[in-house]
């Protein structure tokens, strides 16, 4: 299995929260004066258990939702005050795995995950030459045809996972990137992140697969009712 990099200390935060909270109405606050800073280059596993506020997090992260209150700061954009005609612009430059993958119907497997490529003009042959690839990776070579629907849950998660990958994007974001897959391709799938992340791409990851994250040694942090409560550089023996 690839090793993650070492984050770069150095440089400006890829992420920065200050004092965020998401509440929803009537009365439901999803995360807590969350503070957290990730650098270029790191490997941050995501845990709690549902309703931890993980999903939510990973949101912000994205600019799908705003903060009700904080800074949420990604790649040098404050995304409580980016203009909605920016957004096109930061996403262009995070692949996401979404838990409801977020696949087109009517494309191909190999069209959906050459999808981001097609978004910034590359030419459709090395996109397609590429998608291939990555999907033959994970062990869907001969699913490149198939559309969404005829797809089992896993197979459309290794979709999602090779269309957020394939564009060599500065951050990834994985919201249960493992969650229908068995072990094997589990392991198959975390090495393609950690592959990513080598050459310099930032991963935060949620997931409730503990068994790979012990395997490991990378910064975990743990959230509880929209708190963080507890940030371990070796997770090791903690969760």
């Amino acid at each position: 299995m690839a090793q993650a990099k070492k984050p770069n200390n150095s440089v400006p935060k890829m992420i920065t929260l200050k004092g965020v909270t998401k509440s929803y109405p009537p009365d439901h606050t999803a995360l807590r004066s969350i503070d957290l800073k990730v650098f270029p280059g790191e490997f941050l596993f995501v845990v709690g258990s549902s309703g931890a506020g993980k999903s939510t997090l990973m949101k912000l992260l994205f600019a799908a939702e705003k903060a009700t209150s904080g800074q949420v700061v990604v790649g040098g954009r404050n995304l409580s005050t980016i203009p909605r005609e920016h957004v096109a612009g930061l996403r262009r430059e995070v692949g996401v795995v979404f838990q409801d993958y977020k696949l087109l119907s009517r494309r191909s497997a190999l069209d959906n995950v050459a999808f981001g490529l097609e978004s910034v003009g590359a030419a459709a042959e090395p996109r397609r030459r590429l998608g291939a690839r990555i999907l033959e990776a994970i062990g869907l070579g001969d699913r490149l045809d198939a559309l969404p629907l005829t797809l089992s849950g896993g197979e459309q998660q290794r979709v999602a996972v090779a269309r957020a990958l394939l564009n060599h994007p500065r951050l990834v974001l994985a919201d249960e990137p493992t969650g229908n897959l068995d072990l094997a391709m589990s392991r198959v799938v975390l090495d393609l992140f950690l592959q990513a992340n080598s050459a310099g791409t930032t991963v935060v990851m949620a997931t409730h697969n503990l068994s790979l994250i012990e395997e490991l040694n990378m910064r975990t942090i743990v959230l509880d009712k929209g708190r963080i409560i507890g940030d371990f550089e070796s997770p090791r023996g903690v969760i």
